[in-house]
């Protein structure tokens, strides 16, 4: 057996909901082999992040090579990537090894609050990463800082789509959660390929959302793997999430963590 190869790079989550520990999972449950790089370790729970400690830039290009020159992979999901110097290391590999379905989760900021992200990594993503990747999975506050531009509405989301794909990459897939004040009951996320596509659904218990942005770029990511449209693999992702926050694991005192081993009917 051969299976679909997922490169997943990002951080550990010392709960599970999130970071690398969502990613294995959310491409695991689509039916692919999950590969990792890790870029910080951190100290968090279901209330916030308390603290990360980003690996050192050569040994996250040492992990990449390791993995890329012998097992490959079908298609990278990108996650935290907090210097400059990470991203730098991320993006030299990615051309050497040409790599083109790279789907690129632009963690700035944690659920909790913590930056994760500093001012100079938010640049090299911009003008060097995103150039070369297939898609990027921005929320709302992440699209309004690749943008520069304010979102308060579906029509902003696209703008701001727009905006996001003249930085070179192909396809945008902007997250609606973010909406909450203009969108009190579902959620609507924007797909720009050059042509726009909306995926609507109900707005669920906002306190079990913990890992939705890694698990949902992480589906996206198998779904391309598998050889999925950008439109299908989206879709599919959609769904996924929001049976995994229907489903959410009660794990501590915040926020509950996404579940896509649940009644997930992609796992069926």
């Amino acid at each position: 057996m051969k299976p679909f190869k997922v490169l997943c790079i990002g951080g550990s989550d010392t709960s599970s909901g999130a970071g690398i520990q969502a990613d294995l999972k959310a491409v695991s449950a689509c039916g692919c082999w999950g590969l990792t790089v890790i870029t910080a370790v951190t100290a968090q729970n279901t209330n916030g992040v308390s603290g990360f400690h980003p690996v050192p830039a050569i040994f996250v290009g040492k992990q990449l090579d390791a993995v890329l020159s012998d097992i490959g992979a079908d298609a990278i999901k990108t996650g935290m990537l907090p210097t400059e110097e990470i991203i730098r290391i991320v993006t030299n590999i990615i051309i050497k090894y040409r790599i083109k379905k790279l789907i690129v989760d632009p963690v700035m900021v944690a659920k909790g609050g913590k930056v994760l992200m500093n001012r100079k990594a938010r640049i090299a993503l911009m003008k060097e990463l995103l150039p070369l990747a297939f898609a990027v999975t921005p929320n709302i506050p992440e699209a309004e800082v690749l943008s520069k531009m304010k979102i308060k509405s579906i029509d902003d989301m696209k703008k701001a789509a727009v905006k996001i794909q003249a930085l070179g990459v192909s396809n945008v897939l902007i997250k609606g959660g973010h909406l909450s004040g203009s969108r009190k009951i579902d959620v609507t996320d924007v797909l720009y390929d050059g042509c726009f596509y909306e995926f609507s659904s109900e707005r669920i218990n906002a306190r079990n959302t913990h890992g939705t942005g890694c698990t949902y770029a992480s589906s996206v990511a198998a779904g391309i793997a598998k050889g999925f449209g950008i439109v299908d693999a989206a879709l599919r992702s959609k769904i996924m999430v929001i049976a995994a926050i229907k489903e959410a694991a009660l794990l501590g005192k915040g926020y509950a963590s996404v579940n896509v081993f649940g009644d997930n009917i992609l796992t069926k």
